[in-house]
């Protein structure tokens, strides 16, 4: 059994979610479990309005500070959760702290955004997330491992319970003194970096759409690294990309070989639920596939649903599932994406 983790506050306690808590009361933070209390913006969650927010450590901030937390805890004092990020470290760390983490709330809260959401809040922000994450597209199952737990052990740590025991104790550290930690977070951050300088200097653009909130968002090749971004290798640069972008529905286009490849996502917080940040709206992209298909001149490769990443729609794929060569341009791709959003007495007039 995992073991317990005490921490300054003596009457909290945190322990990592295993069977054994299924019929325990607890308080659920960030992830979502049976029998307990939410503090959580996962989907399906039923955290007191009250305290609602659009990330778990900013609903764990408002608790904490809540003259209403006896109530909202119903004194139950042991906190759980079911995934290791970001987002869920800050968000426990928080519970446990109590009062004295409002003093780190400008910290926490871009932290957490750029763990979750895969957003430029503050550099710091960015960086904290890295040291505690790790430089992946943000994700409730970061299969990498954390990088400050990995430093901390002197080996990588793949269990999600014993991690959370080595950062802990680290957060506050990690927040108030983040160059500390460049070791750990200076090869992700540079990726960023060089991602935001490709949108800075013109290399890659965003083309808005505001009327169907669509993002067109070009890829330089080099975003990444002067040997050359490969798109069916590498992850798009999601925290440069929610930087620059407005849309509520993104499609990534990179110059590849004879063509372009081509993915259709959401934007990263949509996964969860959001109060500041707009609900994004789900689209049935069956038909606009069907004609992209019709139209497509490379036919090793076809437009095909595609979930396998959490905000991911659409992509153009070969008969591996890896990122293809489109023949289409762009501005075709748009132009019938455009016509598939618009609302239908509006695309009559």
């Amino acid at each position: 059994m995992p073991k317990l983790l005490t921490r300054k506050v003596p009457s909290v306690r945190f322990e990592f979610y295993h069977a054994g808590l299924e019929n325990v009361p607890k308080l659920s933070v960030d992830g979502t479990v049976s029998n307990s209390i939410h503090f959580s913006h996962w989907e399906g969650n039923q955290t007191p309005d009250e305290v609602k927010a659009d990330t778990s450590t900013e609903i764990a901030l408002n608790l904490v500070a809540s003259p209403n937390k006896q109530r909202l805890t119903q004194g139950i004092e042991l906190v759980t959760n079911n995934h290791f990020d970001t987002d869920g470290v800050l968000s426990v760390w928080t519970v446990l702290t109590g009062e004295r983490a409002r003093d780190l709330r400008e910290q926490l809260i871009p932290a957490a955004e750029a763990g979750d959401f895969s957003e430029f809040s503050t550099e710091n922000g960015v960086r904290a997330s890295i040291v505690i994450q790790g430089s992946d597209q943000a994700s409730p199952n970061n299969e990498t491992g954390s990088p400050l737990a990995a430093y901390l052990a002197g080996k990588e740590i793949s269990d999600d319970a014993e991690a959370y025991e080595l950062v802990l104790p680290e957060v506050e550290r990690v927040l108030r003194n983040t160059g500390d930690y460049e070791s750990l977070w200076r090869s992700g951050w540079e990726a960023i970096a060089s991602a935001i300088e490709s949108f800075e200097k013109g290399k890659s653009k965003v083309e808005e759409h505001q009327d169907v909130h669509l993002s067109l968002i070009t890829l330089a090749p080099e975003v990444f690294s002067p040997i050359g971004f490969n798109p069916t290798r590498h992850v798009a640069p999601y925290t440069a990309i929610s930087r620059y972008a407005r849309g509520q529905i993104f499609l990534i286009a990179t110059r590849f070989r004879q063509g372009w490849t081509y993915r259709i996502d959401y934007p990263y917080y949509s996964w969860a639920e959001t109060g500041v940040r707009p609900a994004v709206k789900r689209h049935d992209f069956g038909p606009l596939i069907s004609q992209l298909n019709q139209i497509e001149q490379n036919h090793d490769g076809r437009w095909k649903l595609d979930n396998s990443e959490m905000t991911s729609v659409v992509k153009f794929l070969d008969p591996s599932n890896t990122l293809a060569a489109s023949k289409l341009l762009p501005d075709e791709v748009v132009s019938l994406m455009r016509a598939e959003l618009l609302p239908k007495n509006a695309a009559r007039v």
